[in-house]
């Protein structure tokens, strides 16, 4: 009895470690995105491609993608400036585990298992520019997929550092109906290299 007392006082200790260093992370990157309007123009964004997929393939189509074209700059341009100011952080607060579930301070004493968000964010900076000139920067189906999955892959970045991967991967196949792979594999080559050496996620 004293045993399994123990145990369900360890569990607990565990779970409240766990939600209040998930609150900070939270609302570390919900302070760093605010001034940069980054969720509002990438979830302005995703729903305009999904919309835009929805439209026959011709003029319509065309015409809705070319709407997007200033946001798409726009938050390209916000991304790099907000990853050159996130690089700021210091690596303490910037580490995520990349065990498949939350343990506390994880990343503190199994540093191996880790890697740094702030790198992360100036992959997906780089990866969103590189995205915006697929297909000579035309509006096409293929440049739409790519920006998508690079959006997608910023925003599984995001859940991982707050949450954990296990969590981060169930929110994109509930939301999206696809997987840390698939996205993966849509994305521009270099960022599928650089994404896959810094965090270890793989196609298959």
């Amino acid at each position: 009895m004293d045993v399994l007392l123990l145990l369900l006082l360890m569990g607990a200790g565990l779970g409240l470690a766990n939600r209040s260093l998930q609150s900070e992370r939270v609302s570390l990157l919900a302070r760093h995105f605010a001034p940069f309007d980054i969720q509002r123009l990438t979830e302005t964004l995703l729903r305009g491609y999904l919309d835009a997929l929805d439209l026959p393939e011709g003029a319509a189509r065309q015409a809705r993608w070319r709407q997007l074209m200033p946001t798409e700059e726009a938050l390209a341009d916000k991304l790099s400036r907000f990853a050159a100011a996130f690089g700021a952080r210091s690596a303490v607060e910037t580490r995520v585990s990349t065990l498949p579930i939350a343990l506390p301070w994880a990343h503190r004493w199994l540093p191996a298992a880790s890697f740094d968000l702030r790198r992360a964010f100036d992959i997906h900076a780089r990866g969103l520019q590189r995205a915006l000139r697929v297909d000579g920067g035309e509006p096409t189906r293929d440049r739409a997929y790519t920006l998508m999955a690079e959006l997608l892959l910023m925003q599984y970045t995001c859940h991982w550092f707050c949450r954990s991967r296990t969590v981060a991967t169930a929110r994109l196949v509930a939301l999206h109906q696809t997987t840390p792979a698939q996205v993966l594999a849509a994305v521009t080559p270099a960022t599928r290299e650089d994404y896959a050496a810094l965090t270890g996620l793989r196609l298959v």
